[in-house]
């Protein structure tokens, strides 16, 4: 009974939530960017500083670029939003996550790949904006 009165609560909140919200929460333009600059500019990331500080756990090969497993930690003091992309996708924007104060930087999914390529990790924390990257060799692609 709890669960079914979450929902409820889930579909109440999302139907009262003006519209613009809800477009906030769907960047739509840097989802549907085909290239990493044009999706990169869609979510106003600007000046990307390298970071030790994000973990990527994520397969060094992948038999099967359809289902990749990624993981990403931020160790950065007010992480605000983790961005996970593939510059050799077709829209290289896979996710965008947005942070409420006190959640765990933390996010685990699993991905497309189409091919060979990184996986870059875009952290956000205040008004600055820090990177990773790791390669990860897909040996069948997984979209197209």
């Amino acid at each position: 009974m709890q669960r079914r009165d979450f929902l409820l609560g889930v579909a109440a909140f999302i139907a009262l939530m003006p519209a613009r919200a809800l477009a906030a929460l769907w960047n739509k333009a840097a989802f549907e960017a085909v290239r990493l600059d044009a999706a990169r500019k869609n979510l106003d990331i600007h000046a990307e500083i390298p970071s030790a500080d994000i973990q990527i756990i994520a397969p060094d090969r992948a038999e099967n670029g359809a289902i990749v497993q990624v993981e990403v930690k931020s160790a950065i003091a007010n992480t605000e939003a983790i961005a996970i992309f593939v510059e050799k996708n077709p829209t290289p924007l896979i996710a965008n996550f947005i942070f409420s104060n006190g959640a765990e930087p933390y996010v685990v999914t699993r991905i497309k790949m189409a091919e060979t390529s990184d996986i870059k990790i875009v952290v956000k924390a205040g008004e600055r904006y820090f990177t990773a990257a790791k390669n990860v060799v897909v040996l069948e692609n997984g979209c197209g």
